[in-house]
């Protein structure tokens, strides 16, 4: 398995890998993002990721930034969307794509990471809800126990809740 920087050229097996990984009423709007995500024109760039097995796309990341508008310094991202085509699925294709990326975002200081998921499947990285207790995502949350977030590089928490802002793509509430 390779992984590498995915490009324009990459979205139609995107978009396949969304469709499969995905029920049909959520594959839709997660499409859109990870499709979105790869024209957003941030500062600093998003990140995102495909992971390629026997000549086929087969896994999708995105790494994109947030501002936390009490410290403008600090490098922060939110990990948004993931798949694997359900036929890869349980090959730690997933976990190899996080792990890609947290080791980049390392590379280039990144400060803390967010993501909103299973709690379950994320911990196993070390991400955790009381890291992000004092952040506040834009949206009103549906799952709140999905809201979690990992230190990479040393970085002194939020001692009161703040806000979070997304880039364009991620500022849907239908994604929260």
């Amino acid at each position: 398995m390779d992984i590498r920087i995915a490009t324009k050229q990459d979205c139609d097996s995107i978009k396949k890998i969304y469709s499969s990984a995905f029920p049909k009423d959520e594959s839709e709007i997660v499409t859109k993002l990870a499709i979105a995500l790869l024209s957003e024109n941030t500062t600093p760039s998003t990140i995102p990721l495909i992971a390629e097995a026997n000549g086929s796309v087969v896994g999708h990341i995105t790494f994109s930034p947030v501002g936390i508008k009490s410290d403008e310094s600090c490098q922060a991202y939110i990990l948004a969307p993931l798949a694997v085509q359900p036929n890869y699925q349980k090959r730690r294709i997933g976990s190899k794509l996080i792990e890609y990326g947290m080791q980049q975002l390392l590379t280039i200081g990144g400060n803390i990471v967010f993501v909103y998921g299973d709690p379950k499947y994320y911990g196993r990285f070390g991400f955790n809800a009381e890291t992000a207790r004092n952040y506040t995502a834009p949206y009103k949350l549906q799952y709140p126990f999905g809201w979690q977030a990992i230190v990479l590089n040393e970085y002194i928490l939020e001692k009161v809740p703040v806000a979070i802002n997304c880039v364009a793509s991620l500022c849907d509430p239908k994604l929260w």
